[in-house]
C-alpha cells in the first residue's frame, strides 16, 4: 500500500546559504495507493533539524501500520496518530501527510484548492532565490530569473553587502532577503537592515538565530522593516511566542509536518496578524505544488524549490512570471515516474 524511494535531486547551481552549501539534495518521496487511487507524498529533509534521508525513510515505514489500521478518510485521525509516532523527522510526517491530502483529493475529484473553497487568483506571486555565490555568479543567476518578478537573496555573511550590490548592479525589481540566523548580534543585525533598507529591500528573513527571541524583539522595536520568522517556527504551537519580535512567519510543509499543520499554523498567524508567508526546502514539484494549494491563503511566497532543480521527476503547478498557473487535476495535479 505505501512505497518509499530516495531521489536525488541536483540543482542547477550550487546552493548555498549561510550555515552550508550543497549540489544536491536526497528527498524522500511515498506512494499511497488503495482502492485504486494513489497519493504522492515528498520529504526533503534538513541537516538544521536533524534529518537526513535514511531516518526519514525509517520513520516512514515505521508508520506505515497507521495507514494500513485507518479508513483514509479519517485524515485528521491518522494526523493525529503520525504526530504521535513520528518525534525527530518532521519532513517524514509531511511526505506521509502530503500523499494522504493528494489521495483525498483524488477520492473526491478535486484539486486541493477547491476542496479548501480557495481563489487560485489570489495567490501572491512567488519570489526566486539567489543563493550566496560570488559576485559574477550572483549577477548571471540574477540575470537568469529575468522572469521572476520578485527576488529573495541569501545573506548571512561578513559579503553581504558586496552580494546586495552585485544584486542591484543588474536589477532595480523589488527583492527580499533572507539571512538564515546568520547574524550573531542584535546591533550587527540593525546596522545591516538600515543599510538593506536603503537597497529597496522589502522585508527580512529570520536575521539572527532561532533562540535569540528578545534580541530579536529588540531589534523589531529599531528596524524600520518587517521581520519573518523561519528557522524560529516549525508548527502552530511556536506561534504565539514569536507575535512580540516577528511581523510574520514563515510556513514550511517540511517544518510542519505537511498541509494539515500548515492549515493550523496559518489560522493561528492569521489570528495575531501576522503576516504570512509560505516557504519551501529544496524540493521537487510534489511538495511545491502541495504548498501551492495554500498559496490564496498567504501574504507572501516563497515556493521556487523544484526551480532550483535539474532533474524534478515530476510535474505540477507551473510558475510563469512569478505566478502560480494550477491544472483542474484532482489532489495536488502532480505527475511523474515514481
Amino acid at each position: 500500500m505505501i512505497e518509499v524511494k530516495t531521489k536525488r535531486l541536483n540543482l542547477a547551481h550550487t546552493w548555498t546559504i549561510s550555515r552550508n552549501s550543497s549540489n544536491f539534495k536526497n528527498n524522500v518521496f511515498v506512494r499511497i495507493e488503495r482502492d485504486g487511487i494513489v497519493g504522492y507524498g515528498e520529504a526533503a529533509p534538513n541537516v538544521r533539524y536533524g534529518e537526513d534521508h535514511v531516518k526519514t525513510t525509517q520513520r516512514i515505514n515505521e508508520a506505515k501500520k497507521i495507514f494500513e489500521q485507518n479508513n483514509l478518510f479519517h485524515f485528521a485521525e491518522i494526523k493525529d496518530a503520525l504526530e504521535k509516532t513520528i518525534l525527530d523527522q518532521s519532513c517524514a510526517k509531511a511526505a506521509l501527510d502530503i500523499a494522504l491530502m493528494d489521495w483525498i483529493g483524488k477520492a473526491f475529484n478535486l484539486p486541493l484548492y477547491k476542496l479548501w473553497g480557495l481563489n487560485p487568483e489570489k495567490a501572491p506571486v512567488t519570489s526566486f532565490s539567489i543563493g550566496i555565490d560570488t559576485v559574477e555568479v550572483i549577477k548571471q543567476k540574477v540575470r537568469e530569473a529575468e522572469a521572476y518578478p520578485i527576488l529573495k537573496i541569501k545573506v548571512g555573511t561578513d559579503r553581504d553587502r558586496e552580494i546586495i550590490k552585485a544584486v542591484r548592479s543588474v536589477t532595480d525589481k523589488p527583492i527580499r532577503v533572507d539571512a538564515n540566523e546568520g547574524w550573531k548580534s542584535k546591533e550587527e543585525a540593525l546596522e545591516k537592515i538600515k543599510w538593506l533598507k536603503d537597497q529597496g529591500v522589502e522585508f527580512i528573513e529570520q536575521p539572527m538565530p532561532a533562540e535569540m527571541l528578545d534580541e530579536t524583539a529588540w531589534l523589531r522595536d529599531r528596524a524600520d522593516m518587517p521581520i519573518i520568522a523561519d528557522e524560529a517556527v516549525k508548527t502552530a504551537a511556536d506561534i504565539p511566542k514569536l507575535a512580540k519580535a516577528y511581523d510574520g512567519i514563515n510556513i514550511k510543509l517540511m517544518k510542519s509536518g505537511g498541509l494539515q499543520e500548515a492549515l493550523r499554523m496559518i489560522g493561528m498567524a492569521k489570528s495575531l496578524g501576522m503576516k504570512i508567508m509560505l516557504g519551501c526546502m529544496i524540493e521537487s514539484s510534489v511538495a511545491i505544488s502541495a504548498a501551492a494549494h495554500l498559496a490564496p491563503f498567504v501574504d507572501y511566497a516563497d515556493l521556487d524549490g523544484n526551480l532550483l532543480i535539474s532533474n524534478d521527476p515530476f510535474s505540477g503547478v507551473k510558475v510563469e512570471k512569478g505566478k502560480f498557473v494550477f491544472n483542474d487535476k484532482p489532489g495536488l495535479g502532480v505527475e511523474g515516474k515514481f
